[in-house]
């Protein structure tokens, strides 16, 4: 337990319960139930992209083209179960949009693992690749009419509540896919071998193929699953808006990174923890909850979530150095 008090996500924390405070103080209806769901249901997709992210960065590397990829099998997987399986559960659309993620993801796997380029360049180009493809062939052509499930999903809740006011609010199933999957990244990092490879692989990748980890193995694994988590939270966020937009999603990016960075993993890779990660999800969540309530223009938010980036990565860049000159 003293650990925890002497770590950055302590500290991130501390600040987000004082900025929670600090906002109720200003507004009180940021206390509201209505507000408080609406604030867990935000965390769903900036949380599922986090993830995936989080396992990029403990590598040692940085992957943008999530939110493509994302938008991509969105659109696909909406026309497919139009077409093929209109009446299928949702879960048969997470499952297609799952394997069009991996095969997308696979790609920067291919040249990440194989080629030993820079992942951030490669995302980089296949970002704009996979963008330029839909701009082409798809336009703005927006699937106004998906399947059943999909409205059916958008419906359902975990739990429903009465505010103040006598207004119903909700907490949508869609949270519980969030925890499930932040639950397996957890197991994942922390007790299998594969989770010490991707943290070794952060650290000194030279030396962990010298360990005996399969470098290559595991960067393709990181890659595909970063498309898995996308394609899913895709899904979702067509359940989300009613609609398979083929540019939503874009220009998120800056926000999942800034939420990764500021839960404490290390942008240069080795350092990371699940929990971290979805608490600075909520931070900047709250951070733009804050904002919108407080009447200030959208792209203050940018400016907010860039200083938040350089301010994280400043502290760990300190922390570390800290810690090393304990050591020695």
């Amino acid at each position: 337990m003293r650990k925890f008090f002497a770590t950055h996500e302590f500290v991130v924390v501390c600040v987000l319960v004082g900025l929670v405070l600090l906002i109720g103080a200003i507004n009180p209806a940021f206390y509201s139930l209505g507000n408080l769901f609406s604030l867990l249901k935000g965390t769903v997709i900036l949380g599922i992209f986090a993830l995936g992210v989080l396992i990029v960065i403990i590598s040692g590397h940085i992957d943008i083209s999530f939110t493509a990829i994302a938008a991509f099998a969105m659109y696909c997987t909406g026309k497919l179960m139009l077409q093929f399986f209109p009446g299928a559960p949702l879960v048969a659309a997470l499952l297609v949009a799952g394997v069009i993620g991996v095969l997308l993801g696979s790609v920067n796997a291919l040249f990440v693992a194989w080629f030993r380029m820079p992942a951030l360049i490669v995302s980089l180009g296949t970002a704009s690749a996979i963008r330029g493809f839909m701009l082409a062939f798809i336009g703005v052509r927006i699937i106004n009419n998906l399947p059943q499930a999909h409205i059916a999903f958008s419906r359902s809740h975990l739990l429903q509540l009465t505010d103040s006011t006598g207004r119903i609010v909700s907490l949508p199933t869609a949270f519980l896919l969030y925890a499930a999957l932040a639950v397996l990244v957890w197991l994942l990092l922390r007790y299998t071998i594969l989770g010490r490879g991707i943290y070794a692989l952060g650290g000194d990748a030279v030396a962990a193929e010298r360990a005996g980890f399969n470098v290559r193995g595991i960067q393709f694994f990181i890659f595909c699953f970063v498309g898995l988590l996308s394609g899913m939270a895709g899904v979702l966020h067509s359940t989300y808006m009613r609609n398979a937009n083929p540019f939503d999603l874009v220009g998120t990016e800056l926000g999942v990174i800034a939420a990764v960075v500021l839960g404490g993993a290390s942008i240069t890779g080795g350092k990371g923890s699940v929990f971290g990660t979805v608490v600075g999800v909520l931070f900047i969540v709250v951070v733009d909850n804050s904002l919108i309530l407080a009447g200030i223009p959208s792209y203050w938010q940018r400016v907010v979530t860039g200083l938040i980036i350089v301010v994280s990565t400043a502290a760990t860049a300190l922390r570390t150095r800290a810690e090393a000159r304990a050591a020695a």
